[in-house]
């Protein structure tokens, strides 16, 4: 094989229709647009028209609800406390809260609080705030010691969700 006979497989590349280049050329005087119009105008999208037919997005029922009240929770995992406190990132004895988690990294963002879930174990003795917590996490941490305080949540949360 030399360079000067590398070629693409037959088919690999299709050459494009040359259109509006005369009436034999099958494709010539209005170019396959048909005659007049809108639709032979370019920059023209009729998006969802369906040709005078009921479109299908107004066939369909509604259906759902995006409640904009809703909160929404970073959660953390009990392996991902001690991946940190293991790392040096967080001290077992103090106490550990929204911002000392998310200094850490083991967080991305406060959201509107901390969920602390059970997955994983924890050995060492820890206090932590958090907004809510599942059973076997809070037993898990109860089992060696150490001391769950729940009603912790953002304040970012808290002042939206006040009246003035």
């Amino acid at each position: 094989m030399k360079l000067n006979e590398i070629r693409d497989n037959e088919g690999a590349r299709k050459k494009s229709k040359r259109v509006g280049r005369g009436i034999a050329s099958g494709k010539g005087k209005t170019s396959g647009s048909g005659q007049k119009g809108q639709k032979a105008r370019t920059g023209v999208a009729i998006n969802g028209f369906e040709g005078g037919q009921m479109p299908i997005y107004r066939r369909l029922p509604k259906r759902g609800f995006n409640n904009i009240f809703k909160k929404v929770f970073s959660e953390v995992n009990l392996s991902k406390i001690q991946e940190a406190i293991d790392a040096g990132k967080i001290k077992a004895g103090q106490e550990i809260d929204a911002q000392s988690l998310l200094n850490a990294g083991v967080i991305r963002k406060l959201n509107d609080g901390i969920a602390l879930l059970g997955r994983g174990e924890i050995k060492d003795k820890v206090t932590i705030k958090v907004a809510k917590a599942s059973a076997s996490a809070k037993e898990a941490i109860e089992k060696i010691g150490g001391q769950v305080i729940i009603g912790e949540t953002n304040q970012k949360s808290a002042k939206a969700g006040k009246a003035e």
